[in-house]
């Protein structure tokens, strides 16, 4: 059972549906995430049809607390990215999962 999906992965697959030289992948695939990636942070949302919604969310500065020795730290103001699967997303990942 595989854990993870690497990119390696992504592109060994690609190569052999597509056909094209793995190099040539590699730059198309990096180009995507680039693509991606600076749109989100002009417009901190990416919608992406039939996949889901990538937004940059900002978090305000808060207590927190280490579970193991009780002590108090705060956390510092940050963006983080959320994802939102589209509802054709959650359809197909929920098929045949009649359990």
């Amino acid at each position: 059972m595989r854990i993870n999906l690497t990119k390696k992965e992504i592109l060994n697959s690609l190569y052999m549906q597509i056909g094209l030289s793995k190099k040539i992948l590699d730059t198309i695939f990096e180009d995507i995430l680039n693509i991606i990636s600076e749109n989100l942070k002009k417009s901190k949302k990416v919608k992406i049809a039939n996949f889901g919604t990538f937004e940059i969310r900002h978090k305000k500065k808060r207590e927190g607390r280490n579970p193991k020795t009780r002590e108090k730290k705060i956390i510092s103001e940050r963006n983080v990215v959320l994802f939102k699967p589209s509802k054709s997303f959650k359809k197909f990942i929920n098929i045949n999962n009649d359990r």
